[in-house]
């Protein structure tokens, strides 16, 4: 198991400097953010981004995330260049030497939550999702947006988008998924990649909209797409462990052959869906944080894991979730966490 941390690119306001003194960590979680979904990432791009990391003696490891175009998801009649042209990114990373490649399948939104400042007993700030508040609204017919949305969308843009998906079935998600799979797969097993899908955040339908990475089911039919190892899993302890019913030790021992990079960070669950973001010490949540470990030693799991969402604290500001201090406290604690269950 190696550790990795997330990072923005030149204009994240947390720097490769400081994350490279956090203990133990030595891998970097990146991606090119300014070219437009369903573009071809050129490889002059990508060998920059590596070697920006690389200067400062870490590994740039995974690629997250190469995004979906809406079009592939949908189904739409130009998806075929769209999924060449994700067919080409996947060529170029490879030809860079990265070998894991994170996505995700949610339609419009990537994740939701509600508020970006909830303030904790202890003065920390973290992300809250209030359930009961999200029924409440109707994307199409408010000007209401929630923090995690994609502002790249008109108004208009976007509820044209959530209609089309209104008219979709969990099915019909399924089907296009694997159509895009059964396309992208041989070029990441010609290049040695291990693409990852990310569980639905959260994990169930919201605004009517199918979502369908949530659950074991979920997993097993993905791996019945196509049982190659390259068709693989990002393993987020905070998305799936938003559900009671994901049992996340079981869920490890069971596709322990597809799980090629891991997010750990805690939730703990409210009442009907809601839940708030914790950190990571397991008391402080509901996810057991150390059978999550231990599961990963029993699988031995080679890859890499990132502390995921942080919270603000000692009065640190910037991107929401995304600060130093929270995420190297827990970093140092998977640390400890892994250095127990080896020991043991």
């Amino acid at each position: 198991m190696e550790l990795s941390f997330r990072w923005y690119g030149e204009n994240d306001p947390v720097k490769l400097q400081d994350i490279k003194q956090i203990p133990n960590m030595n891998h970097i979680v990146s991606a090119i953010y300014d070219v437009p979904v369903g573009n071809v990432w050129e490889i002059e791009r990508i060998e920059a981004l590596k070697s920006s990391v690389e200067k400062e003696g870490l590994a740039l490891s995974v690629i997250e995330s190469l995004p979906v175009h809406e079009s592939i998801k949908l189904g739409e009649n130009n998806r075929d260049q769209l999924i060449a042209n994700y067919k080409e990114s996947l060529k170029n990373l490879g030809e860079s030497g990265i070998k894991t490649v994170c996505y995700n399948f949610m339609p419009v939104f990537d994740w939701t939550r509600t508020d970006l400042h909830h303030r904790l007993q202890d003065g920390s700030e973290t992300l809250l999702y209030d359930h009961e508040y999200v029924q409440t609204i109707d994307p199409v017919t408010t000007n209401l947006n929630l923090p995690g949305w994609d502002e790249s969308y008109t108004k208009a843009e976007m509820a044209a988008l959530i209609e089309k998906y209104r008219t979709m079935t969990d099915d019909d998600l399924w089907e296009n998924l694997g159509y895009f799979l059964n396309e992208v797969l041989p070029v990441a097993i010609e290049h040695d990649i291990n693409l990852t899908i990310h569980p639905d955040d959260p994990p169930w339908s919201i605004f009517g909209i199918p979502r369908i990475i949530r659950s074991k089911e979920s997993y097993d039919k993905l791996v019945t797409i196509n049982n190659a190892k390259n068709n693989g899993i990002c393993f987020c302890t905070g998305s799936l462990g938003c559900l009671e019913e994901n049992d996340l030790p079981e869920m490890i021992r069971a596709f322990g052959d597809h799980i090629h990079f891991v997010h750990m960070r805690n939730i703990k669950r409210l009442d009907n869906h809601s839940f708030v973001e914790t950190g990571h010490l397991s008391k402080d949540g509901s996810v057991d944080m150390k059978a999550v470990i231990k599961a990963l030693k029993d699988i031995n799991y080679k890859g890499t894991i990132r502390p995921d969402h942080g919270r603000m604290i000692w009065g640190e500001t910037g991107k929401a979730g995304y600060g130093l201090f929270d995420r190297a406290l827990g970093a140092t604690y998977i640390n400890g966490l892994i250095e127990g269950v080896n020991q043991s």
